[in-house]
């Protein structure tokens, strides 16, 4: 009984080392100085992409909107408007570039 214990914990002790994620990491050397490559590739937004709806939402949501009305784009903005935890009117108005916030209007 004990062998087969001992069996089974090292046939899950080696799937798990199986499964594990290989990491990498580098160092890059360039005109800025050292910085460490963690290995991986960012997936988030490019520079030159607008910011979509939903990420405008999701924004204007960490400035205390909870219930979205409109989402308006005005050139290089984006307003998006709704109430807040209390019911009152909220308009929070974010950079279409950088995802900055601009002005929280209440």
């Amino acid at each position: 009984m004990r062998t087969k214990t001992i069996v089974a914990g090292l046939m899950l002790t080696a799937g798990l080392g199986l499964a594990a994620p290989a990491s990498a990491q580098g160092v890059q050397i360039g005109p800025g100085g050292v910085r460490v490559d963690p290995g991986y590739r960012d997936r988030g937004r490019r520079d030159d992409v607008d910011l979509s709806r939903g990420d405008a939402v999701r924004i204007a949501r960490r400035q205390g909107l909870v219930d979205v009305d409109n989402v308006d784009r005005r050139g290089p903005r984006i307003l998006v408007r709704g109430s807040d935890r209390r019911g009152d009117d909220i308009t929070v108005v974010v950079d279409s570039r950088s995802g900055d916030v601009i002005d929280v209007r209440r």
